[in-house]
């Protein structure tokens, strides 16, 4: 097995020790060590993308495994289409990874429901030992930061990471039922149908060909004072400015060493306010940065601010981000997923909304320094 530590970045010097005068961190950024770095380098074995006919039909449609035409997907409730997408990537990514259930060691996931209800129904389908992780849209970093964890340590061999999301079922839960028929503000965002999956496996001369997962970063809840449930944007881009600040000044990587820094799911107001809190910490993110809110859905679709949902950033991810990592056309990626970790009953109550980001950064097999 290699091991990650190279020559450029053995021991990296922080940025916010050289720019400290310059650029001092604000009292809310952690001073503990936050950055997770796997020598062991768990690889991306497998993965599956499932999204309704809304998002076939934006600007990465044609990158996803499988596209449903039906919200409902033959069943007499969305919450079980919900349950039924999120198995079909589940088993998807297995396939994928050319394995059979009983290779899987642990599945880490979670989704947008009251007490993860469509992970675990899925779970108690599927039979493997099973880690129940929420972070809203930040579900999918999550789980594949778990995963890489429990690999890199050895104590599991192959971990499936999963997640989904449902545009009628979130919006029944967190805002008003379709049947209401309540009109949004032209801030809000578009929940994705959709569920993505992923195989991190322990790393071994057979699966050197699949991208790494070399390091993460673990959010700190960041709350900017935020409280309106259809401002998702503005109430996460604060958690995934904290998190990238520390990407970009503890790791030893700065901005431009990574071919595409990807967060999930700010939006376009979201991913404005982002680029300007990082401009404010001296930092400017350049054209590598996008936002996966903002790719899933054409304009003339009628989205508002785009994409959001726990699946937005995970579809996207597994399918077009995994693609050109496995080309090679991309050689290391940052990837950024946001949460807002709310209840539907804290807001109704004055409250603000609790945000969080976490981070994993992979690495396609043919490039990066080793």
């Amino acid at each position: 097995m290699e091991n990650n530590v190279n020559s450029k970045h053995t021991v990296p010097k922080s940025r916010t020790e050289e720019n400290a005068d310059i650029f001092p961190p604000p009292t809310y950024f952690s001073q503990r060590q936050r950055v997770m770095r796997f020598f062991n380098t768990p690889r991306i074995v497998g993965r599956m993308s499932v999204v309704g006919e809304k998002e076939s039909k934006g600007p990465v449609g044609k990158y996803f495994h499988k596209c449903e035409s039906d919200d409902k997907l033959g069943e007499k409730t969305f919450e079980r289409a919900e349950l039924r997408m999120f198995d079909t990537a589940v088993r998807g990514a297995i396939r994928d990874a050319q394995m059979s259930v009983e290779d899987i060691d642990l599945m880490v996931s979670g989704d947008l429901l009251n007490q993860m209800t469509t992970s675990s129904y899925a779970a108690r389908d599927i039979g493997v030992p099973h880690l129940g992780v929420y972070g809203a849209c930040s579900t999918m970093t999550e789980s594949l930061l778990v995963a890489a964890a429990m690999v890199d340590a050895g104590y599991y061999k192959n971990v499936l990471c999963a997640t989904c999301s449902h545009f009628a079922t979130a919006e029944r839960q967190f805002r008003f039922p379709l049947e209401y028929g309540c009109q949004r503000p032209p801030y809000a965002q578009w929940t994705v149908t959709g569920a993505a999956a992923s195989v991190v496996s322990e790393n071994c001369k057979a699966v050197e060909r699949f991208p790494k997962i070399t390091m993460a970063i673990p959010g700190i809840i960041t709350d900017f004072g935020i409280n309106d449930l259809n401002n998702m944007g503005a109430a996460m881009a604060p958690a995934a400015m904290n998190t990238m600040f520390t990407l970009v000044t503890e790791t030893g990587y700065d901005e431009n060493d990574f071919d595409l820094i990807v967060t999930g799911d700010l939006g376009k107001l979201g991913s404005d306010i982002l680029r300007d809190l990082m401009r404010k910490r001296g930092i400017k993110i350049g054209q590598n940065y996008i936002d996966c809110g903002n790719m899933i859905y054409d304009v003339d679709q009628k989205c508002y601010q785009g994409g959001s949902g726990a699946a937005c950033s995970a579809t996207i991810f597994n399918s077009f981000i995994m693609d050109k990592l496995l080309s090679g056309e991309y050689k290391r990626v940052a990837y950024l997923a946001t949460g807002a970790l709310m209840s539907t009953q804290s807001c109704y109550q004055g409250e603000t909304i609790p945000c969080i980001s976490h981070a994993v950064v992979v690495e396609s097999p043919f490039g990066g320094e080793q």
